[in-house]
């Protein structure tokens, strides 16, 4: 029977990179995100054609606890346990604590720290009656450190550093690992637009705009791929990484070593 790997916010973005290579490793995929019928589609037939299994899809909102119960549980019921399970969903807003709106301070703790809590807590308990499980939680540099104007973000993210530790700990005798990365600036159509954004504030290209977002920040000038971040979450899920847990991963070309 193939493993099952949920990931969440999965139909872009780092999400689809790690869905990307999870079905080339044989897991069955399961599939979460926004998206248009047709866009969505399209991302099932590409996982579909890496893996000899069909993947699923589900358009759970993740800010609705009730709405998660629901779809975890008719996931176990319908398809089996969840072996691997990757929280990547997340959203950004930026502007001063002060001036911070208190819905969206709300809708980002809920998106990027409490889903996560709540699909861990759902699915740990298959994992743990079938000795073996791997929680991959898509963190952020801004889990270790923090940038102005980001309080919400900043805040989950380090909530999300803090809760694979505790998750670590209480399953590390049972042949399950949790573990957070800690992406740098990557390249998605999240920054695409920031990158847009700085290119048109300072009147320069779009190539200028990405060269002048990584020189605040990372070291190595160059943006994390997808693909790397799907190859981690990979080697994560083998037996060569078992005693690999409770740890935070930056892959941020040297931003946090600075």
């Amino acid at each position: 029977m193939e493993k099952l790997a949920l990931v969440t916010g999965s139909t872009s973005g780092i999400g689809l990179g790690v869905a990307r290579s999870l079905a080339e490793a044989g897991y069955r995929v399961v599939l979460n995100g926004f998206g248009t019928p047709d866009a969505i589609d399209s991302v099932l037939s590409e996982i579909g054609s890496l893996s000899s299994s069909e993947p699923i899809y589900i358009g759970t909102d993740l800010t609705n606890v009730f709405s998660i119960e629901k779809a975890i549980s008719e996931l176990l019921s319908s398809e089996g346990p969840v072996s691997v399970l990757v929280n990547n969903a997340g959203m950004q807003y930026t502007a001063p604590v002060d001036e911070f709106p208190v819905e969206k301070w709300d809708q980002i703790i809920a998106l990027n720290l409490s889903a996560a809590f709540h699909t861990t807590r759902l699915c740990l308990p298959a994992m743990k009656e079938q000795r073996f499980g791997r929680i991959v939680n898509i963190a952020s540099v801004h889990g270790l450190v923090a940038s102005i104007n980001k309080p919400a973000y900043v805040a989950a993210k380090h909530g999300l550093v803090g809760l694979t530790k505790a998750t670590a700990l209480e399953t590390a005798e049972l042949n399950i690992t949790c573990n957070a990365i800690c992406p740098g600036w990557t390249h998605t159509s999240l920054i695409q637009t920031q990158i847009e954004q700085r290119a048109s504030d300072l009147n320069i290209s779009e190539e200028e705009g990405g060269r002048a977002l990584l020189s605040e920040k990372q070291p190595s000038q160059q943006f994390v791929t997808t693909d790397q971040l799907g190859e981690l979450v990979r080697f994560l899920c083998t037996d060569v990484a078992s005693q690999i847990t409770g740890a935070s991963l930056p892959v941020d070309g040297g931003w946090t070593a600075q």
